[in-house]
C-alpha cells in the first residue's frame, strides 16, 4: 500500500466518514482552501487508479466508495510511522508521547490494560 499525499489523505477522509459520495458531495467536507471541482475530480481518479476507491455508474455520473477501510490504512501508516522514526519499536513510541506528555497516566494504563486484553 502507498502513502497518500496529503490532499488524497484528506479526501479519503471525505470518504471514509460519507461511504459512497459524488465527486460534489466530497468538496464541502474538505479543508479551507477549497479545491477546484476539476482538481477534486483528477485527485479522485488517482485514488482509483492506486486502488484505494472504486465506482458505479449511476446514469451518466460515477458514484465513488473505498475499497480500502480506514483502519486499513490507519495501521498501514502507523507502521511506516514506527518504522521510520521509531526504529520498529512501539514501546519506543509510546515512551516518546509519555516523555512529551502528549499521553496522560489515565490513557497509559487503558492503553496497557488493551494490551494485556489482547494477549489473552
Amino acid at each position: 500500500m502507498v502513502k497518500l499525499a496529503k490532499r488524497e489523505e484528506q479526501i479519503m477522509q471525505a470518504f471514509w466518514s460519507l461511504g459512497k459520495a459524488y465527486i460534489k458531495e466530497i468538496i464541502p467536507e474538505l479543508p479551507d482552501p477549497k479545491p477546484h471541482y476539476n482538481s477534486v475530480a483528477t485527485m479522485v481518479k488517482i485514488l482509483e487508479e492506486k486502488g484505494f476507491l472504486d465506482h458505479e455508474t449511476v446514469g451518466n455520473i460515477y458514484n465513488y466508495y473505498p475499497k480500502i477501510s480506514r483502519e486499513e490504512y490507519q495501521k498501514h501508516a502507523m507502521k511506516d510511522i514506527v518504522s521510520q522514526y521509531f526504529n520498529n519499536s512501539y514501546p519506543s513510541m509510546l515512551a516518546f508521547f509519555a516523555k512529551e506528555e502528549k499521553i496522560s497516566d489515565t490513557e497509559l494504563d487503558e492503553l496497557v490494560n488493551l494490551i494485556k486484553s489482547n494477549k489473552k
